[in-house]
């Protein structure tokens, strides 16, 4: 008899049909969303010790760490909707940004994954500059500025219900779902779309999959229009204008560029901007939409 070790494996469970195939479930996502978005734009009304390209130096150093522990594709973008809804409520210094962000991954990977970052290895990320002490200290911090609501609702939920509901080959469910993840991760790291629903950014990310993957030239199910009134039946959301152009070029990385997708959802208003580089390979970028009236945040 041979022993056989699968320590370093993890073995997820598959998607529960009784789950993805109720509208019902899709229908409270939508309902809830917005209750776990960030209740003001805290550059202006909060943060006056933190800028924009902070965050956005902060972010990309999370998803380095997301990237290099191989973590589940929902930590990231939930640890960054950690650290926006904190910082939206919480007055902090730059000095403590990366500890801050430290602690959302904590957070996220004790809710997500089944094997959570320790706080020694997130202090080993950091150099050293902070200590477990320090992270735990936080993590209490954290828990109580977001009221232990810590199951929030991110863009990845959407993903298998809007790819259910449209009519992709079965063998690229799984490409068309590692690009889309790749637009929602990018989509993270941009402060612009911190205050858009999650249900928005990914039905504009499986949109920008699909077309960055050509499967709208190649079956006309999967036509530019049909895409997009698709896409915004399945979320609930009006089309006011619609425009997507696409050039190719199988020489050069840059190839596409679809754009303009006006949403509503009465006073949700987005342009997206959707980007695809090369044959195999798409990048995203969305255009700062109109996500409301700011409001005040609460200080620590």
């Amino acid at each position: 008899m041979e022993l056989l070790c699968f320590e370093d494996k993890v073995v997820l469970a598959q998607i529960d049909p009784n789950i993805l195939y109720d509208d019902r479930v899709l229908q409270s996502l939508l309902t809830i969303e917005d209750r776990f978005l960030p209740q003001c734009s805290y550059f202006k009304c909060v943060q006056k010790d933190i800028q924009p390209h902070m965050r956005r130096m902060v972010a990309g150093w999370m998803h380095e760490v997301c990237e290099e522990e191989k973590s589940e594709e929902d930590v990231f973008p939930l640890a960054i909707n950690y650290l926006d809804r904190f910082l939206a409520v919480a007055p902090t210094r730059k000095c403590y940004l990366q500890l801050l962000g430290a602690v959302c991954m904590l957070l996220a990977t004790k809710l997500k994954e089944s094997r959570p970052l320790t706080a020694e290895k997130l202090c080993m990320y950091t150099d050293n500059s902070i200590t477990p002490r320090e992270l735990l200290e936080w993590e209490l911090v954290v828990l109580g500025k977001l009221k232990w609501n810590m199951a929030a609702v991110i863009p990845n939920d959407f993903v298998d219900h809007i790819l259910h509901k449209l009519p992709l080959p079965k063998e690229k469910l799984s490409v068309v779902r590692k690009h889309t993840q790749t637009f929602i991760a990018l989509c993270a790291t941009d402060f612009s779309f911190a205050m858009n629903p999650p249900s928005m950014i990914a039905t504009g990310s499986v949109g920008a999959a699909v077309c960055g993957l050509q499967l709208d030239q190649s079956d006309q199910a999967l036509s530019r229009d049909r895409l997009t009134d698709l896409l915004a039946k399945i979320t609930n959301t009006e089309v006011y204008k619609r425009h997507l152009s696409t050039t190719s070029n199988s020489h050069t990385p840059n190839s596409t560029m679809a754009k303009t997708k006006e949403l509503s959802k009465d006073t949700r208003n987005k342009i997206v901007d959707l980007h695809q580089a090369g044959k195999t390979e798409s990048a995203i970028g969305l255009s700062e939409g109109v996500s409301g009236t700011d409001r005040e945040g609460v200080g620590q």
